[in-house]
């Protein structure tokens, strides 16, 4: 962690020191403007001892300030949680559970559940935003693949042990990248395209390399999409933006985790995406981070090993 890093994260760490200063940091967010009850929406409540639980002065309810929330039901220490929190948003290249688990001192197992459960509301809150809605932007559209490259294999589409990846990238003034989208399909086809659909705003000119998965946004979804058909040594100048995002990805990926496995892409896609488009705030997302995993539902262990298998 480097030296700035360091310090804001011993900074961090002083500010959350206590289980009591965790939960009154969550009842903050959960409740701004002062408690309401779930219940009867009465807003005066007894505070207990234990759990730091808001009692409802009118119906007696008890609520607790972790309910409902990816803490919901922990038995770890909540400092661990906001540690966790700090160590995934502060570091540009992430975090793998190897490094999580030694930093706060828990099982591997138990470090990497956090850290699915961090990206999961990470992706949650990303899949919210629609590319070039606000600037009217030009958006590069175009699919990578990632994993590893067996002896013999072959680059690309139609390489074996890779999982094809969608990557929308707006394209602002002065060729400067906005905010991007990825996501891991099984195959680039209609179906995937026209799913992905939903990440891309209607008023935007879409640009691609003439793959003919892609010609659907236009025949079926009436966006405007520039299509040229590009041989490898120009893509790069056709989609530039798009390419060097993909490049980013790669090396994120292979930097911190050495690869990643095809079930467990999505969430590392996840991860690299939220800092990405947040990375002229920097300074911000630790705090950012624990807002939105504050307010995102709880996600089971089962859930969570469910997708998996499923992906």
């Amino acid at each position: 962690m480097e030296q700035s890093n360091q310090s804001n994260f011993q900074e961090w760490m002083r500010q959350f020191s206590s289980d009591e200063a965790c939960l009154e940091a969550v009842a903050a967010i959960r409740w701004p403007a002062g408690f309401r009850c779930p219940r009867c929406n009465h807003d005066r409540a007894c505070i207990l001892a234990r759990h730091r639980i808001r009692q409802c002065y009118r119906c007696q309810y008890q609520a607790s300030p972790t309910v409902g929330t990816i803490f919901e039901n922990t038995r770890l220490p909540l400092s661990k949680w906001f540690a966790a929190i700090y160590l995934c948003s502060a570091d540009k290249g992430g975090i793998s559970a190897e490094r999580l688990r030694k930093l706060i001192d828990v099982q591997w197992r138990t470090a990497q559940l956090m850290l699915d459960k961090i990206r999961r509301a990470m992706g949650d809150r990303d899949r919210q935003y629609v590319l070039g809605i606000r600037h009217h932007d030009q958006v590069e559209l175009d699919d990578a693949f990632v994993g590893g490259r067996g002896r013999g294999g072959k680059r690309g589409r139609g390489a074996k042990n890779k999982r094809p990846v969608l990557v929308a990238v707006e394209h602002r003034a002065n060729d400067r990248a906005g905010f991007i989208a990825m996501q891991a399909v099984d195959q680039v086809d209609s179906k995937t395209v026209s799913h992905f659909r939903v990440r891309l705003g209607d008023e935007l000119l879409l640009r691609t390399d003439g793959w003919r998965a892609y010609g659907i946004l236009a025949l079926e979804h009436g966006l405007q999409v520039d299509s040229r058909p590009t041989p490898p040594e120009q893509v790069d100048r056709w989609l530039p933006i798009v390419h060097m995002a993909i490049a980013n990805l790669k090396r994120f990926l292979l930097g911190t985790f050495h690869g990643v496995s095809s079930r467990k892409l999505q969430k590392y896609l996840d991860e690299f995406v939220y800092r990405y488009n947040r990375r002229f705030w920097e300074s911000q997302l630790p705090e950012r981070l624990l807002n939105i995993c504050t307010l995102h539902l709880p996600t089971p262990a089962k859930i969570l090993y469910t997708e998996e298998k499923l992906s």
